[in-house]
């Protein structure tokens, strides 16, 4: 099955005449794979237009008409973009003013700076006989800084060397 050109056109241009869209993005499996600098980069546009397709996905003339970007969120095939689109949602809606409590947490994720994010504790600081790194209670800030740095360094070196 593959959506028909006239209804998704239709639809697309009554949603363009009602405002400017940035982007008109297709999730799809050819589409450029999905990272933290395309989340990155549409958190700082006004509008976008998700289009799902299903199963087959959607007429090519809508591909060449009317689709700006395409995303794929992976080398696998679903059933339909619906969740791509959510992830996506997701992906770009935590990096917008007011989405999180601390507007700058967002930047010291993973992939913020090609590393993966740094080991996370929470209390006690003993919890059975498994220990808080000292460092994180030391109150030294540069320091807390310069180990958190390391540690993404060693994660990413062992778990995602690629990157």
């Amino acid at each position: 099955m593959v959506m028909m050109c006239e209804p998704l056109a239709n639809a697309i241009e009554e949603l363009s005449s009602k405002r400017k869209y940035d982007e008109i993005i297709y999730l799809t499996p050819d589409g450029e794979l999905l990272n933290q600098k395309i989340a990155n980069t549409l958190s700082l546009k006004n509008n976008l237009l998700l289009i799902c397709g299903h199963y087959k996905g959607i007429d090519e003339r809508i591909r060449e008409h009317y689709v700006t970007k395409e995303i794929s969120i992976g080398d696998y095939v679903l059933s339909g973009g619906e969740l791509p689109a959510a992830i996506l949602t997701d992906a770009i809606g935590r990096l917008l003013p007011g989405v999180l409590n601390d507007e700058t947490s967002a930047l010291f994720d993973s992939f913020q700076d090609n590393l993966l994010a740094p080991p996370v504790y929470t209390r006690p600081e003993d919890f059975r006989g498994w220990k808080v790194p000292d460092i994180l209670l030391s109150g030294d800030h540069k320091k807390i800084d310069e180990w958190r740095h390391e540690q993404s360094l060693k994660r990413t070196a062992q778990k995602r060397p690629d990157l």
